[in-house]
């Protein structure tokens, strides 16, 4: 008897330990994508998303715990927690384009529009023939918004634009009644697939707000970049004094809150947002936001952003993100599917030179923002070894070696915060720090700590060594602008080519601390919204200008050099003169872009093409489009995509590729081309000219590309441009020669 019941005990326990093992299976957030809209009623499409997981799940009540957004505006599919098996059980399922783990995204002034050329200036400027962006509706997804601000106040607004179907919510310190105006029009959060994938958000541990109320000011930044209202007088620890205002002051703005400070940004988050947006009436969708490389071929869609992007696009709304700040790595690009205009972050040519007197009377001017007063000679200092003048080992040294003395130290990597804090806690006066250049500045009101290159780092060094009490007096910082400041890309701007389609060259451009309410800040993050704002004020003076028009406008018209005609620079491990790779296009010239001359337009069906070329299947295709395609046999070539760029990522004998422009100039006009070829590359183009008259708006042409290289080579540049005299139509081309294919030289 008792044997009986051991063994019944132990099959007991058999079984219950496959039933917990069943149970507590590993839930994940996973984004169920499939394709356009079946249904113009959003409840049906709920309710038919809701049957598909009952068909997985068994029971409603399953359903309703597993579920976390159902995407039923701008294209359909949901969001659900979901184990493994669950997932690749319903990907099999023939109504499903893909099922795409849930990706975490991170969150990537008074002088750029003045730099830009962009001013209120005469009657005749692009802000003034715009209207300031007036009727025109941006969605911005970022950490949400201060409706505070003055940079959102709705003075001589007039009424909301009446295609406005959004609204604004209410939440923790935030009325939707009172806090959103004719300016700011929107305002919602998205949180529950954070919450889902992290647990609910514990505000002790990470602070913020569960509304659309901004905690950290990312998003508030960049809405108030796009379209902030004029603020004259703004300054930041009385540095870059000047008025503040965004790109298009009139722009009516949508605030969809869907990162959080200390988590990030929910893929399926950001994706409801974008679906949201959709159908609220946005006409420009706005992303500060970016993922980490690896990425994931687009046949896997793992780039959350670029399903949403793809949507919004295919319903005339560009969609404008952030390159990534991963820089100056190559390829380490995100947001990379073609019909998302990707930005890459320069400087602008305003600068905050810092001086440094030494004992010896000689000055050196670093660059700081550091708006405390002059700090008078004190005394020097460099920790010799066994000390370290290491920037990363500061916090090694005694107290005794740094209080009451400024220190200079030599960065050997990318500098921290971690040298400052060394230095304040030691209780010493100051820091210098010599470095490669970044342009990453730490604003401090009260602690000098002032940068330099290797080069003058040694001088100070030097100085150091020769005297037994060296000394030095560093003065508050300025602010400098003109021509004596040259434009670089930054360092911390991610670089190509396309890791994911080498052969789509990702035509970013562009630029970018908080006292009083304002804030100086860098990155792509806020190179973003000042493309954003272009976009505005184009979408405003050409309506009827689709996505990629607007995109061929801007690259073609962009500034090669910088706006005063210097060349421009791309920071890193050593300095170099920018290519493609660094810059895309260019630097962004609003006032030309407007009258581009021709443009390099695309529709829905060039981006089936492109898709065919990337070996999606017809069935993937047919569901995304909602409508039965099927691919042309042989399938095309992705270099035939019509972009504003050329890039062949594996030349070995020779390629012809098409391209087609529509002129939106003069209606009679005559292009010849010019031709700048990558070395050691041959490039022709047949006709080479194109005439365009009341009957001929479109000419196609081919481009005939072939190497003299005989080894595997890198990327050589080049340009093609048409000309008319009045307008300069240029796209980049870039060309490797690749003799041996798929071949890694590490040599």
């Amino acid at each position: 008897m008792s044997k009986t019941i051991i063994l019944l005990a132990f099959f007991l326990s058999i079984v219950l330990n496959v039933q917990i093992s069943f149970v507590v299976a590993e839930s994940k957030v996973y984004v169920v994508y499939l394709g356009e809209k079946e249904h113009d009623n959003p409840e049906s499409v709920t309710e038919s998303h809701h049957q598909m997981l009952w068909s997985l799940l068994g029971s409603k009540e399953a359903v309703l715990d597993s579920i976390v957004y159902s995407y039923r505006h701008g294209f359909s599919g949901f969001a659900a927690k979901l184990t493994e098996s669950q997932a690749q059980q319903i990907s099999e399922l023939p109504e499903v384009v893909q099922v795409i783990p849930n990706t975490l995204y991170e969150m990537t002034t008074t002088r750029t529009w003045d730099y830009l050329g962009v001013s209120p200036g005469n009657s005749d400027s692009l802000l003034q023939k715009a209207n300031m962006g007036y009727n025109v509706i941006v969605g911005v997804i970022d950490t949400g918004v201060w409706p505070e601000s003055e940079m959102f106040n709705d003075k001589g607004y007039g009424p909301i634009p009446s295609r406005w179907k959004g609204g604004c919510e209410s939440g923790e310190l935030f009325n939707g009644s009172i806090h959103c105006n004719r300016k700011l029009i929107g305002a919602k959060y998205f949180i529950d697939a954070n919450n889902a994938q992290f647990g609910v958000l514990n505000k002790t541990e990470n602070p913020d707000y569960l509304s659309p109320r901004d905690f950290n000011g990312h998003g508030t930044h960049v809405a108030s970049t796009i379209g902030g209202s004029f603020l004259p007088n703004v300054s930041y620890l009385g540095l870059g004094r000047g008025t503040a205002r965004g790109g298009a002051p009139g722009v009516h703005i949508a605030v969809y809150k869907a990162c959080w400070v200390q988590r990030g940004c929910s893929g399926a988050d950001v994706l409801k947002a974008m679906d949201e947006a959709i159908h609220d009436g946005v006409d420009i969708l706005s992303l500060s936001l970016q993922t980490s490389v690896p990425l994931f071929p687009e046949t896997d869609a793992r780039e959350l952003t670029s399903v949403g992007a793809f949507h919004a696009v295919a319903k005339g709304i560009p969609v404008v993100a952030a390159a990534s700040n991963a820089g100056p790595t190559a390829q380490t690009l995100s947001n990379v599917a073609p019909w998302v205009l990707t930005v890459a972050a320069t400087t602008q040519d305003r600068s905050f030179p810092t001086a440094i007197t030494l004992g010896n009377n000689i000055t050196i001017l670093g660059q700081a923002i550091f708006g405390g007063s002059e700090l008078g000679f004190v005394g020097l200092t460099y920790p010799e070894s066994p000390l370290s003048g290491d920037c990363e080992k500061l916090s090694a040294n005694p107290k005794s070696a740094m209080e009451g003395k400024v220190v200079l130290c030599f960065a050997a990597s990318t500098p921290s915060n971690a040298a400052i804090t060394a230095v304040i806690n030691a209780g010493g006066l100051g820091l210098i720090m010599a470095r490669n250049p970044t342009h990453l500045l730490r604003p401090l009101r009260n602690f000098p700590y002032v940068s330099v290159d290797f080069e003058l780092g040694t001088d100070i060094l030097f100085y150091i060594r020769s005297t037994r009490s060296p000394i030095v007096n560093i003065q508050a910082s300025r602010t400098l602008f003109g021509q004596s400041v040259s434009t670089k890309v930054a360092t911390f701007s991610s670089r190509g080519p396309n890791s994911v389609s080498p052969a789509i060259l990702k035509l970013f451009l562009q630029i970018a601390i908080n006292d009083g309410g304002f804030a100086m800040m860098s990155g792509t993050s806020m190179a973003t919204p000042v493309v954003s704002g272009v976009v505005v004020l184009l979408k405003s003076l050409h309506p009827d200008w689709s996505p990629s028009a607007i995109k061929s406008a801007i690259v073609t018209t962009a500034w090669r050099t910088d706006p005063s005609g210097e060349p421009i620079f791309a920071d890193g491990s050593s300095r170099k003169l920018a290519d493609p790779f660094d810059y895309g296009g260019g630097l962004i010239n609003p006032e030309k872009a407007v009258k581009p001359g021709l443009i390099y337009d695309m529709t829905t069906d060039d981006y089936v093409m492109y898709m065919c070329s990337v070996d999606y299947s017809d069935i993937s295709i047919s569901r995304v489009l909602g409508k039965i395609t099927v691919c042309p046999n042989p399938k095309p070539s992705v270099l035939d995509l019509n972009l504003p760029s050329i890039t062949i990522p594996n030349l070995r004998g020779e390629v012809t590729l098409t391209r087609t422009v529509t002129n939106v100039g003069p209606v009679n006009s005559v292009y010849k081309v010019v031709i700048d070829p990558p070395t050691g590359v041959n490039v022709a183009v047949t006709p080479t000219e194109l005439v365009f008259d009341s009957t001929t708006t479109k000419r196609s042409f081919t481009v005939r590309v072939s190497t003299t290289h005989k080894v595997n080579t890198g990327y050589y540049f080049g340009s093609l441009t048409w000309t008319d005299t009045l307008h300069n139509v240029a796209i980049p081309v870039s060309v490797r020669t690749q003799i041996l294919q798929r071949y890694y030289d590490e040599n």
